[in-house]
């Protein structure tokens, strides 16, 4: 029983890193942007490439553990975020900074589906792996309140640096407990090895557009440079569906997505992810430089949000589960959302009113995210087979990822399109903010009669 309570803190451990190392930069983004002399829009790269990366390597990760088995990629990949966390902080420009934060996301869709891997394959008994899956899920609220508190602090005292160098002690201890306490992979060597080039093209895609939505204002300037970027995601994008379409086990399979609960699911993710962390980083900037408080403060802040997002998690969402239809959760999460960016507005119009600014954060941090999450990853899921849910929920999680990279970079685009100063942030960002929530909230109340038995 000892040798499993330490695998399960030993696997926690990675979602809590994952959520902690989200959250720790947002309230150092300007301290960030202040010593690299950088504007708020490209300093949100440091950011948007490590999800992208996260996202885009999460589903070959996961079939990496199959193959290679779960304990190796799980070392590997803690090893990886070890050594890419030392050298972010060690960055001396923003350009190295950048490179370490795409392959921190690299290792955290290494870490991720194999430390879920390892739970639920040591944890064999239905009600002892439930209550593990719901321990290690904790540790993302967790994660996320101490990064959001932490990130301020740490920023402020000891330097930017420091939100990736505390990883590096408790990473290294991490380690040696699982190359101590966890079982030795057994490999099945007749599982076919997943398509790493697939894996490629498709994030290398999706970075790429990141980067051409980006620089789209600056077109005239750089035509060529992004012609020939366009060029590039085309005929990426078309040897990733040549080889999906001739391959017998296919990175995606897309004819899951042929049910209407399946679709929803993952389209309303995208937009739940682009909401989502673009909201965080036009918090930071508002808390910060519109309202002038310190890192620290803004931390303080924002932490108290964060254990009720745990506790909504941990007590009021299964309360919604019995009461509501997952259709119904979700559409209730996406109007929190929405709620929450319409407050964010009415702040801004009205002298930076704080009461509203809390009102919003306890309507997004505090209790939005923790109810759509759940009830959009249950509606992807819903009207999978058994044996496909597993790769189901992890199209879901990438699909939540590459909406956070698109948009920060379509709200980037829209600041430097729509907005005078990049100072401070006015009514206008939070406008777009809207436009990611909004859509999903209509297309949840159109498709209720499409789903069967109203999911």
């Amino acid at each position: 029983m000892r040798r499993k309570q330490i695998i399960l803190i030993v696997a926690s451990t990675a979602i809590f890193f994952e959520a902690l190392d989200i959250a720790i930069l947002n309230l150092a983004i300007p301290s960030m942007q202040q010593q690299f002399r950088l504007d708020a829009e490209t300093i949100q790269w440091v950011q948007t490439v490590y999800v992208l990366f996260y996202g885009g390597f999460l589903v070959i990760g996961g079939k990496l553990c199959d193959t290679l088995g779960r304990k190796n990629i799980f070392m590997a990949g803690a090893g990886l975020f070890l050594f890419t966390s030392l050298g972010a902080g060690l960055s001396g420009n923003f350009l190295l900074l950048t490179a370490f934060r795409a392959l921190q996301g690299l290792a955290a869709a290494m870490v991720m589906p194999s430390a879920l891997s390892i739970i639920t394959n040591t944890f064999t008994d239905p009600a002892e792996r439930n209550r593990s899956i719901s321990i290690f899920s904790s540790f993302a609220a967790i994660g996320s309140g101490c990064g959001l508190a932490l990130g301020g602090i740490v920023a402020t005292y000891m330097g930017w640096q420091w939100i990736f160098f505390i990883n590096v002690p408790v990473i290294t201890v991490a380690l040696i407990l699982a190359y101590r306490f966890i079982d030795k992979d057994v490999v099945n060597k007749h599982q076919q090895f997943p398509d790493i080039v697939s894996s490629m093209l498709l994030t290398i895609s999706i970075v790429l557009i990141s980067y051409v939505v980006h620089h789209l204002p600056d077109f005239s300037k750089n035509h060529k440079q992004l012609l020939l970027c366009m060029a590039v995601i085309a005929a990426a994008l078309f040897l990733f569906l040549r080889r999906e379409r001739s391959r017998k086990q296919p990175l995606i399979d897309f004819t899951i997505f042929k049910g209407t609960g399946t679709l929803t699911g993952n389209v309303i993710t995208i937009l739940l992810g682009a909401f989502f962390l673009s909201y965080l980083f036009l918090l930071t900037l508002v808390l910060q430089h519109n309202m002038h408080f310190t890192a620290a403060r803004a931390g303080l802040l924002l932490f108290p949000f964060s254990l009720c997002s745990f506790l909504v998690s941990r007590y009021m969402v299964p309360a919604l589960f019995k009461r509501m239809t997952v259709l119904q959760t979700g559409i209730l999460g996406m109007c929190l959302m929405f709620t929450g960016a319409l407050l964010l507005m009415a702040a801004l119009l009205f002298d930076h009113n704080l009461v509203l600014i809390l009102l919003s954060i306890a309507c997004v941090t505090g209790s939005g995210m923790s109810v759509c999450y759940p009830s959009l990853t249950a509606l992807a899921i819903r009207d999978i087979p058994d044996a496909q849910q597993g790769v189901a929920a992890g199209i879901c999680t990438t699909s939540y990822f590459i909406g956070a990279g698109l948009g920060l970079s379509l709200l980037a685009l829209g600041m430097q399109l729509l907005t005078a100063s990049t100072d401070t942030i006015d009514h206008i960002p939070v406008l777009l903010l809207g436009c990611f929530a909004l859509p999903g909230v209509i297309w949840l109340l159109l498709v209720r009669k499409k789903i069967p038995g109203n999911a």
